[in-house]
């Protein structure tokens, strides 16, 4: 398993680097992911590869002040204002040096990005068909009245995953899921929705 971390943050600021810098490779996933799903039927994996020089003045005592987690801020800061429009997620995986960006494909985001990398650091672009700022939209619908479904189910949690969907956290997953995609799923919104078990949260 590898050391995954989700950026939960949409982004931060912006800029945009001239295009040619990575080094650009193509791989369709053909193996088993993660959460056990068959990787040969998701969409087409395009990866990256830095070749940017690191910058001269650097903080080596600042954990944050590396060439992965330089570029993570610089995707940050372009999914927030000028890519907002198909940037979606972003996690980062150390094992691998590398970032994962979840984007509605995106040649102007893609350069962008592959020219900030820095050398050694691998970025992996997903598509996806949705943007970030739709998801939060989506969950803040979703999560408006926690209550108003008592009686029937228990809505426990409801939060935005990187890859493109709203993750829907419920005591009955079975009776609740039909409801919430009839409810709201009306704007074709319900493959953005994921409704899953999640147990009642106890204080210590």
């Amino acid at each position: 398993m590898k050391n995954r971390i989700r950026i939960a943050t949409a982004a931060v600021a912006t800029a945009v680097i001239g295009t040619g810098a990575g080094l650009w490779i193509d791989a369709l996933e053909t193996g088993p992911t993660d959460d056990g799903r068959n990787a040969a039927a998701l969409p087409k994996t395009s990866q990256c590869v830095g070749t940017r020089p690191a910058p001269t003045r650097t903080d080596p005592d600042s954990p944050d002040d590396t060439p992965l987690y330089r570029l993570l801020t610089h995707i940050d800061s372009l999914g927030a204002e000028r890519h907002a429009g198909v940037f979606t997620g972003l996690s980062v995986d150390e094992e691998d040096n590398a970032a994962d960006l979840y984007r509605i494909p995106s040649a102007a985001l893609d350069d962008a990005v592959c020219d900030a990398a820095e050398k050694g650091v691998t970025v992996r672009m997903h598509d996806t068909d949705v943007n970030r700022k739709d998801l939060d939209a989506l969950a803040d619908r979703i999560s408006e009245d926690m209550n108003r479904w008592d009686g029937t189910f228990q809505l426990r949690e409801v939060g935005v995953d990187e890859q493109g969907w709203v993750n829907v956290g419920v005591d009955d997953p079975d009776t609740a899921e039909p409801i919430i995609h009839d409810t709201f799923g009306s704007s074709g919104e319900e493959h953005h929705i994921r409704v899953v078990h999640v147990e009642q949260a106890h204080l210590e």
